[in-house]
């Protein structure tokens, strides 16, 4: 599990369910650190998607470009029902999910064979560091996530929040989804490619960069159907500056990690659609441009 992943398996084994780990190398506990305070939890691992058995919830934490990776654990997880959960960036969370585990985002089978669980996407806003297999440090914010506000989500949204886990519903998911859009194509791509924390984005230079990579992304959200503004852009770039000292990115924590970087479901999603309503996104092109540079993405170009 990754930071995201072993971060929301903490809240939820604090609450007293029983977590399985999938996959990858072994697991018998998490160590989740929020402040001054850390918590370990025992965890269950399944080396195999035969391991698993049914789930009541599977959370999704992969990055974009793995999805696919994860069929069989899917649905393996969901072969009784259960939803799931998708903790994963994007704007297209349940479309892109919901085929892998044979539910419509209704929650309902599309063969007729009766009532499956729900996919449910979530923006994460929780900051979260990995330090170590199973070890994380989060930097939680005011809200942890943000998923739909239909009935499909009821369940879902009732056992995150038993779970100590802030979580707001949003009537308008499609502007919630292209808002949480903003914060990734801004500083993931600046952090990664700077090599640096958030702190970056308060400088002068750094910042005027991010606004344009804002603007551009919030015209592309509205013509996809979302409903921001240029004072958007900006409340996004404040809420990134005034982030807690030393927190990080995923796409940051990637490159030092030497893995490959979740940009083309990012930047290449606001470039792709960009060109597709004809938008300029230059700003965008040039972030793009120079981050295939640093480590081609898996599955770039395929859409």
């Amino acid at each position: 599990m990754g930071a995201v992943g072993t971060a929301l398996a903490g809240a939820l084994a604090s609450a007293g369910h029983e977590v399985v780990a999938c996959g990858r190398r072994p697991l018998s506990s998490i160590e989740v650190t929020d402040g001054e305070a850390a918590t370990t939890h025992p965890v269950r691992w399944a080396a195999e998607p035969g391991d698993v058995g049914p789930a009541a919830l599977t959370i999704l934490a992969t990055k974009i470009h793995d999805t696919a990776g994860a069929a069989d654990w899917l649905a393996a997880s969901t072969s009784e029902g259960g939803d799931v959960l998708v903790a994963q960036n994007g704007v297209d969370q349940a479309e892109r999910v919901g085929p892998l585990v044979g539910t419509d985002r209704s929650g309902t089978d599309p063969s007729g064979a009766g009532p499956r669980g729900a996919v449910v996407p979530a923006l994460v806003y929780i900051n979260a560091e990995r330090t170590a297999p199973g070890v994380v440090r989060t930097r939680r914010t005011d809200c942890d996530l943000v998923v739909p506000g239909g009935e499909e989500a009821a369940r879902v949204t009732e056992l995150l929040a038993g779970a100590g886990l802030a979580v707001e519903r949003s009537a308008d998911f499609t502007t919630a989804a292209w808002r949480k859009m903003l914060t990734n194509v801004s500083a993931n791509p600046i952090t990664a490619l700077t090599g640096r924390r958030v702190e970056v984005l308060a400088e002068p230079q750094v910042a005027e960069l991010a606004m344009r990579v804002l603007t551009e992304a919030v015209a592309v959200a509205n013509a996809e159907g979302a409903s921001l503004d240029d004072a958007d852009a900006r409340d996004v770039l404040t809420w990134l500056q005034a982030l807690a000292p030393g927190s990080t990115t995923s796409m940051l924590q990637d490159r030092e990690a030497g893995r490959p970087l979740e940009y083309d479901g990012l930047t290449g999603t606001v470039v792709r659609l960009g060109d597709r309503h004809g938008v300029d996104v230059g700003a965008n092109r040039a972030l793009l441009s120079l981050l295939s540079a640093v480590s081609p993405a898996p599955g770039a170009g395929a859409r």
